[in-house]
């Protein structure tokens, strides 16, 4: 198995709380005083160079954007910004088409056509949107090029138009495409249903099934395809289910020693062999052992609860996604695994019923990995105020963002206003996974204990 770069960074962290700057009037900086001196080193070093803020790394990589660089040399620059910098003195992971997830947009392209299947260069703010064809990227599978370029095809025989804005009409929208290690493939396409007819919309399905399965597209050899009606932006299977065209309904990768099921509204890490590491990561940062009860909140399929299963006594599961849910169920199910228990809804409604119900005596490792806006606010309340939680493994892909408040209001002292009257956690060890060659990004994890 391929291993992905590992950036260890076990840093001792701070365990005096004059140390952090709780009575600011606003939110401090994190990155300059709260991380900066939590510890003996330089920790806000590994932030700035893994994390840099967007801005500031722009500045630093501005002397890579011309005007005279191709489309496909700026997208570059944007997508996967690292792509001129040699890999050599790293580790020999798999580093080129890693994505298994990949989301295509449509608009116009650099040539003006408005059926151009690709990513976003420019901002509506400005009005100056791209969409520049992505095949050359590093980072995405030629499965996945090879999907969006039929894809394009498809639109630009159609006699229906793109929905480039909402309001100014149009259908076709965008393209995701999923992958496993064993090559199968599902893609999703979106569709404004507008104003038409179930018998309109039923139309435009044929069409978009028989080009994929009789037609061009043929040769992508696509494992399922699925149709959504969407009005919005990004839509839910409960909000609008997605429609199976054709093919199987699901998609499955073997991880850790696992069977693992996967939906098209399910959330899995993008890269599945970095995955493998960032949860072994995870494994060993939490001590979770038999005398406790692992809770993984925001779990998506269920991987790392069911990853860990073994070492616990139990494993509680909490994930929005009602599909991603169903998902772990099934993994569970398949694979044997009895002590686990996943439930569907929101963590701030969810878990601080989920804790209440725990009566017996034994210690509780949380385990959370939000999405960027982070965790919501009683989520962090429940974490706080439940005193059999000792141990917090916290994983963000933007640690310098939302998550930097979770930070601070898990390690703050009691605070009756907020509601957080629990003892403080403490900031122990940071440890970040490079999921995401070519990019700046990382997925960071925290550990904290109290």
């Amino acid at each position: 198995m391929p291993n992905p770069r590992l950036l260890l960074s076990r840093v001792g962290f701070f365990s005096n709380p004059r140390l952090l700057p709780w009575d600011t009037a606003k939110p401090p900086d994190l990155s300059q005083s709260f991380l900066g001196r939590a510890h003996e080193g330089n920790f806000t070093g590994v932030i700035v160079t893994k994390h840099p803020r967007q801005h500031k790394y722009q500045k630093k990589q501005r002397h890579f954007i011309s005007l005279h660089d191709s489309w496909q040399e700026r997208l570059a620059d944007v997508v996967t910004p690292l792509w001129r910098l040699s890999y050599e003195e790293q580790l020999k992971p798999i580093i080129d088409g890693y994505r298994n997830k990949s989301t295509f947009s449509v608009n116009r392209g650099p040539d003006g056509n408005p059926k151009t299947v690709g990513y976003y260069q420019g901002t509506w703010r400005d009005g100056n949107i791209v969409c520049v064809p992505c095949s050359h990227l590093k980072n995405i599978p030629e499965k996945h090029s090879q999907v969006a370029q039929y894809y394009e095809v498809f639109l630009r025989q159609s006699s229906v138009e793109p929905c480039l804005l909402f309001h100014e009409g149009g259908h076709w929208r965008e393209l995701t495409v999923r992958t496993n290690s064993q090559g199968h493939t599902m893609a999703i396409i979106t569709f404004h249903p507008q104003g038409l007819s179930q018998e309109e919309l039923c139309a435009q399905k044929v069409t978009l099934k028989d080009f994929f399965t009789q037609g061009p597209g043929a040769v992508c050899e696509l494992t399922s395809l699925y149709f959504q009606e969407s009005t919005m932006t990004r839509c839910s299977h409960q909000q609008s289910p997605y429609q199976l065209l054709f093919g199987e309904p699901h998609i499955f990768e073997d991880l850790l020693g696992l069977k693992i099921r996967i939906s098209p509204d399910a959330f899995f890490q993008i890269n599945t062999a970095g995955a493998e590491l960032l949860y072994q990561t995870i494994g060993e940062l939490s001590g979770v052992n038999s005398n406790s009860i692992l809770l993984d909140i925001c779990c998506g399929t269920g991987v790392i609860g069911l990853s860990l299963a073994q070492c616990a006594s139990q494993v509680l599961g909490v994930e929005l996604v009602e599909q991603a849910v169903d998902d772990a169920r099934w993994t569970a199910a398949f694979n044997g695994v009895t002590n686990c228990e996943f439930h569907a809804g929101r963590a701030e409604k969810i878990l601080p019923q989920l804790l209440r119900s725990q009566k017996d005596e034994k210690l509780i490792v949380a385990v959370v990995n939000p999405a960027r806006a982070g965790l919501h606010h009683q989520v962090v309340q429940a974490i706080r105020n439940c005193g059999a939680i000792r141990t917090l493994v916290f994983v963000s892909c933007k640690p310098h963002g939302e998550s930097m408040r979770n930070f601070i209001e898990l390690c703050c002292p009691p605070n009756s206003a907020k509601k957080l009257l629990g003892e403080p956690f403490v900031l122990r060890q940071a440890v970040p996974v490079d999921l995401f060659p070519h990019t700046p990004h990382c997925e960071l994890v925290l550990l904290f204990t109290r």
